[in-house]
């Protein structure tokens, strides 16, 4: 039986229908993903699905029970009651365990508090929120919240509305996995995601035992997780079973199949007008049948809804650089003493395409802007070649005036953009990044997410470059403007910088790709993602944070297990053991905010001051951590 049925449902706002008369089928255990230019409407049918919103016409039935739960492509502007306690971001997790939640939050707040303030009333509170867990199995469900928030690296003892937007969507998405319903629907769930967390994530979702429907532009997400694609294409929705390239090679053939039937019908249509046109004819009594079917044909045609136009992506090219473009020698960039960049050394010659990979905040912004100039080493020397020209996309950095309006954006109020030698009005400029003259004129803080980014896109490119510095340039593109950017990018006779978490695109794009792993190391290997996957040693399979975190885990599982008093320990040993567990928690809890600053896009705007001390008090817990791990690890097995 199936989860969710849609039978010919409709959707319009105002005059424009965004889909008609969809059928679906969703059945247990299916991955389906969603797929289609942005603004077709795919996230107005997840809420649809979702219960959220009501169709215009058509039915939908929902198995009796079935419960769904949806990760939104914006964040929601966050209700704070006025004078409650902000809810933290494991509060809001929790909160997806429904009758629970409250009961995991309030558990995890008190031991915070106790940790810092012991007293015997909240001691004996935490006693019997301890017991109330144990009867109602919510050790399980409060271990399945814990290992989200770490392996998604989120500060858990954070308020929510301090987060960043990215981080509070972070949080939005552990607290859709822990609710684990019947039917999960994401939009767009590895946005912000670095490639560790992505990786988890299609683990995770492997292993899921509900049915998944997930919109995505991540090519590899997608192709490693759906049994089916499904397409809303000029409003209609087909269903393509398979993997994604499969879908690619039968959506070419169909489109072609399209194009032939179209020139058909338009040749069959010139015929019949023609011959209308001659007049008395047509009108005789025995041709009124003839001029029926051309009326049909008319409104056949007339209700056919051509394919949208493509983006059509250019760089403005300038002069070919020298054959030197960066040179590296020996760079090291500290903050605090704590070295993001260390001993790094490169030579990057002209028409080298270079990606960057790592963790958020491991440092791949900060390498960009040592060898563009923008900040300088401490240690080494970076050389810059002769008639450098960058175009640098930088999605945090990069400021759009919501107020201004889309032509004036892009080329600073001027009419015209010059485009490969030749003056171009830019309302034309625009309508090649899909921006009709309506939305040309519209101020910017109207447009959606694609939009924004496509905007970034067109005016970048209006400059002459001959170096493209691409800073996460792909969130929130479509997959077929994800496609386009891939080939100008592969394409571009210059040198190209980049980084993103884009699996499929970086082995599109890069000759070599830059790895951070950690402590300031970066390791250059030949190829793109996979042939880094192939060529990377054991060691930087796990890191040390993961390392970090089950064992701590460990810890507490042990703390709460233990009933027997440890043998074989002096009664000092006995205090430090049963100590341990609270202080490593309390130094997890303030590693995770120190590094959720950290890797926030506004942290290196900070004093001087400050990010010395926020680098330097990681670089000291790092140490602590593992001191204390390995002191509760010789004091259990001791017990």
């Amino acid at each position: 039986m199936p989860l969710v049925t849609l039978d010919g449902v409709s959707l319009a706002f105002g005059h424009l229908p965004l889909f008609e008369s969809v059928d679906l089928r969703v059945e247990p255990g299916e991955r389906v993903a969603l797929i289609g230019r942005n603004g077709t409407g795919k996230s107005s049918l997840l809420r649809i699905i979702n219960g959220e919103i009501s169709p215009d016409t058509g039915t939908i039935w929902r198995a009796p029970g079935m419960r769904s739960a949806r990760l939104e492509q914006d964040v929601p502007v966050l209700a704070q009651p006025e004078g409650a306690r902000p809810a933290s971001v494991f509060d809001e997790i929790a909160g997806g365990l429904e009758a629970l939640g409250d009961l995991v939050a309030s558990y995890h707040r008190l031991a915070i508090d106790v940790s810092h303030h012991p007293d015997e009333r909240a001691l004996s509170r935490l006693g019997s929120l301890q017991h109330e867990l144990e009867e109602r199995d919510g050790w399980r469900l409060e271990q399945k919240v814990e290992m989200v928030v770490s392996r998604l690296g989120l500060p858990a003892d954070r308020p929510m509305n301090e987060l960043s937007g990215g981080w509070r969507r972070r949080a939005l998405l552990a607290k859709a996995l822990v609710s684990s319903p019947d039917l999960l629907l994401l939009d767009e769930p590895t946005n912000h995601l670095d490639i560790d967390a992505i990786q988890w994530l299609e683990e995770y979702l492997h292993g899921y035992p509900g049915s998944l429907l997930f919109v995505t532009h991540d090519r590899a997400f997608l192709s490693a997780l759906s049994t089916r694609i499904i397409e809303l294409d000029r409003g209609r929705l087909t269903s393509w079973p398979g993997a994604y390239k499969t879908y690619v090679d039968r959506k070419r053939a169909a489109l072609n199949a399209e194009a032939q039937e179209i020139a058909r019908l338009d040749k069959k249509l010139e015929k019949e007008e023609a011959w209308l046109r001659q007049g008395v004819k047509a009108r005789r009594t025995r041709n009124e049948g003839r001029v029926r079917d051309l009326m049909k044909l008319r409104e056949q045609r007339a209700a056919h809804r051509a394919q949208p136009g493509a983006v059509r992506l250019a760089v403005d090219s300038a002069d070919p650089t020298g054959k030197l473009v960066f040179e590296a020698r020996h760079v090291t960039k500290s903050f605090g003493g704590a070295p993001v960049i260390r001993d790094y050394s490169q030579r990057i010659v002209r028409g080298d395409r270079v990606g960057l990979i790592g963790p958020n905040g491991s440092g791949k912004s900060t390498l960009l802007r040592l060898l563009v100039g923008e900040i300088p080493p401490d240690e080494g020397e970076i050389r810059r070649g002769a008639r450098l020209q960058v175009a640098y996309f930088d999605q945090q950095r990069e400021q759009l005036d919501p107020d201004r309006n889309v032509a004036d954006t892009v080329n600073d109020g001027n009419d015209t953009v010059l485009v490969n030698g030749r003056s171009r009005h830019v309302l034309g400029y625009l309508a090649d990044f899909l921006f009709p003259r309506e939305r040309a004129v519209s101020p910017v803080k109207l447009l959606s997410g694609g939009e924004r980014n496509r905007l970034m896109l067109a005016r970048l490119f209006a400059r002459p470059a001959n170096v493209l510095v691409l800073d996460e340039p792909t969130n929130d593109l479509d997959i077929e403007t994800l496609e386009l950017l891939e080939d100008l990018v592969a394409d571009f006779d210059g040198t190209v910088l980049l980084v993103s978490h884009d699996r499929a695109f970086l082995d599109a794009v890069v000759t070599s790709t830059l790895a951070f792993e950690g402590e300031g190391k970066v390791t250059e290997y030949v190829g793109g993602y996979e042939d880094y996957l192939r060529q990377r040693p054991e060691s930087v399979v796990r890191d040390a944070g993961s390392r970090v975190q089950e064992a701590s885990t460990r810890v507490r599982d042990a703390a709460r297990r233990g009933g027997r008093a440890p043998r074989k320990l002096s009664f000092n040993e006995k205090r430090e053991l049963d100590a341990l567990p609270e202080r490593i928690q309390a130094l997890e809890s303030e590693q995770a905010e120190l590094q959720n600053e950290a890797a926030s896009s506004d942290f290196y705007k900070e004093s001087q001051n400050r990010i010395e001390q926020v680098l330097a008090r990681l670089e000291a817990i790092a140490g602590e951590l593992e001191t204390m791990i390995a002191r509760w690890m010789e004091l259990d097995e001791r017990a």
